[in-house]
């Protein structure tokens, strides 16, 4: 009976998922399109939820569906601001089903469909993956979640490059031209009241998940993403980052995680001979390091990607 009621809710997540990205692909308005990705984004974490992967469902929810349909919001936003094209959704969504392109890339996707479907059918019933080998190196990490191990000791280069992508994905947005014009409006009572009370709240969960990444689902990527909410909607507010932290102390914030992680894998690989091989005994205390500073930079990172604009005394 349990088999079955657990098979009819992952039967339903998938049927709602498949819907959601249907419609958010197929919607000829921007709008609404944006608000079904930011509902398949939560419907996704809930898939992860029922995949045993806490968090990766965490990451999912803060960054795939908050801070996502955030910066999607904010790019319709400017968009609409910068056109002089009323109906924005004609503009963009109109003729798309019209096209060649959308029957290549209809064909495409099933053949990707395809050959992920063909690859699951092929795994052995029961696949140990990797997991032995966690497991049996889990005391040399320095934390007992296996996750974070990975992610920050047996796989640790994974991690430091992600963090140089989303370092490059704000540079990228910061090159593409002069902050579009935007207008400042009152946060409302809801919204203000909503941001005194959510806002330290959303700061204990970030330290708390920070802190806790060592002995279970938390880490940095999700410490920073809760903390990037918290300045979000402190943005929302009306709140704006004093003219003294624009400039070298939000770059040294941006660059704080990928730099000491980095620092960290090159002063390590001259002691034990390999990059990022962090020494035994100080590694609880390395990745506690290396998550506390990654934790700033992705939350200062992606608030800035919120922002859209370079830093600036008049916009930020």
């Amino acid at each position: 009976m349990e088999t079955l009621i657990g098979s009819t809710i992952d039967i339903v997540i998938g049927l709602i998922a498949l819907g959601l990205a249907w419609g958010a692909l197929s919607s000829a308005k921007l709008f609404k399109a944006i608000v079904l990705f930011i509902a398949f984004g939560l419907m996704m974490a809930l898939a992860w939820v029922r995949l045993n992967a806490p968090d990766v469902a965490l990451a999912e929810a803060a960054i795939g569906a908050g801070l996502t349909g955030a910066l999607l919001l904010t790019a319709y936003k400017n968009l609409r601001a910068s056109t002089s094209v009323t109906n924005v959704e004609k503009l963009e969504l109109g003729n798309r089903f019209s096209s060649g392109l959308t029957v290549a890339s209809l064909l495409i996707a099933v053949l990707v469909a395809t050959g992920l479907g063909y690859a699951v059918w092929m795994l052995p019933p029961e696949a140990a993956g990797l997991s032995i080998r966690v497991a049996a190196d889990l005391g040399n990490s320095g934390v007992t979640n296996p996750v974070t191990a990975v992610l920050l000791n047996f796989r640790g280069y994974d991690t430091l490059l992600e963090l140089f992508v989303l370092l490059l994905a704000l540079l990228g947005v910061w090159s593409l031209g002069l902050p579009l014009p935007q207008q400042e409006t009152a946060p409302g009572l809801v919204l203000d009241t909503l941001s005194r009370l959510l806002v330290p709240l959303l700061i204990m969960v970030a330290a708390y998940l920070l802190w806790v990444g060592a002995y279970g689902p938390g880490g940095a990527f999700q410490a920073g993403a809760v903390l990037a909410a918290a300045g979000v909607l402190m943005l929302l507010s009306g709140a704006r980052l004093p003219n003294a932290w624009i400039g070298w102390p939000l770059r040294l914030m941006l660059v704080l995680g990928p730099a000491t992680f980095l620092l960290l894998g090159i002063i390590t690989g001259l002691l034990e001979g390999r990059f990022l091989q962090l020494p035994i005994e100080w590694a609880g205390v390395l990745i506690l390091v290396i998550e506390t500073a990654a934790t700033l930079s992705i939350a200062a990172a992606l608030i800035a990607l919120f922002m859209g604009t370079r830093p600036s005394k008049e916009k930020w």
